[in-house]
């Protein structure tokens, strides 16, 4: 389904040594463009001078998941740069969020050694079997991102799009959303950021209307259908009993809107409030995709209440709190908020019973 090749290897090794050159140079050394995307939180490019930051350790990685920084090497050689070569990679980060060096390294001289097999003949696969440091995205990941990759380079859109596009155009009726390829929403969310997409968002079943949540959470939304949503979401609000994994899904369908004001454009106060608003499904899906939200000190204090009375306990506040602190943007807030005299007490207690050794303690 997507037409891009596996990796290969630059062959210009005498230029190069492996303890003196980032990734991303070693990969440009072969003559081609490199493009970065983050494939973890959220599906995105990063600009070049802000992944050589994070490879020198000069500055956090931006979207940290799991405490690993998870993104795409895209090389476009220049001869068939509608041709590239995708590297998907995950380094462990440290405390700061920083590069562990030591890991990119390996990776590195692995990779100089495989440059160099190939000038000399031998095997360039056998030096990179078993690489640590390689991982296949899940299916949706990878098909939104190979969406997002044809749309940058230019490229068409898979053979799903078409019919994909022809269903939000409510062509041939809601209810018939099983023959719609997820490959297919994927490359209709990276190419709409309105119609027909703002007119279908009232009309589409549950499972469709998730789908094209976990997309959108990685795009940019127009003002028009950022409304689409908050109604959706208002109305799944008023459902008795509400529907938690459409609420989390329109959550995350709305994490881009707005940007850092994201608590203007999502109304997360309203979510809070509501009885559904101790879920960890719901508490999770806005720290882990629309924790721009909880920039807001007083929006921030009332998640932080509603996680500590969350329905799966502790170990669910403790792995939201790692999540926050994980995120270079928010950390301190999160630090300070946490150690307030004025905190709730409910949130003091479960703060109290964290692990030692973790972020905020």
């Amino acid at each position: 389904n997507y037409p891009f090749r596996n990796p290969r290897f630059p062959g210009n090794p005498d230029t190069m040594q492996a303890d003196s050159i980032t990734l991303l140079e070693f990969l440009e050394e072969a003559g081609a463009t490199v493009r970065a995307y983050d494939i973890g939180r959220r599906i995105g490019a990063l600009g070049r001078k802000q992944f050589l930051a994070f490879e020198n350790a000069d500055a956090p990685y931006p979207l940290p998941m799991q405490r690993k920084a998870w993104f795409a090497l895209v090389q476009l050689p220049a001869a068939t740069p509608s041709d590239p070569v995708i590297w998907f990679l995950r380094l462990d980060l440290d405390e700061q969020g920083l590069l562990v060096q030591a890991e990119r390294d390996y990776l590195l001289n692995r990779l100089f050694e495989s440059a160099q097999a190939k000038t000399q003949g031998a095997d360039p696969q056998a030096f990179l079997q078993d690489n640590p440091y390689a991982f296949t995205p899940r299916e949706d990941r990878r098909a939104l991102f190979h969406a997002l990759l044809s749309k940058d380079l230019g490229l068409s859109p898979s053979r799903f799009y078409e019919h994909a596009l022809a269903y939000f155009g409510g062509t041939p009726g809601w209810d018939q959303w099983s023959f719609v390829g997820y490959q297919g929403i994927a490359d209709v969310a990276c190419r709409h950021d309105d119609e027909p997409l703002t007119t279908a968002i009232p009309h589409l079943p549950q499972e469709p209307l998730v789908a094209l949540c976990h997309c959108l959470e990685s795009r940019p939304l127009s003002a028009r259908l950022t409304e689409a949503l908050v109604r959706r979401l208002q109305l799944a609000l008023e459902q008795q009993p509400p529907d938690i994994p459409l609420l989390a899904a329109l959550i995350r369908g709305l994490s881009t809107a707005g940007g850092t004001g994201a608590s203007n454009a999502i109304p997360i106060r309203s979510i809070l409030r509501h009885p559904a608003g101790n879920h960890i499904e719901i508490l999770a899906a806005i720290s882990g995709r629309a924790w721009e939200t909880l920039d807001d000190r007083a929006l921030l204090d009332t998640y932080l209440q509603r996680l500590a009375e969350n329905d799966h306990g502790q170990a669910a506040f403790e792995h939201c709190i790692a999540d926050l602190l994980s995120l270079p943007s928010l950390a301190d807030k999160v630090r300070r908020a946490l150690r307030s005299p004025g905190q709730a007490a409910t949130v003091r207690n479960s703060f109290a019973r964290m692990k030692p050794g973790t972020d905020a303690s």
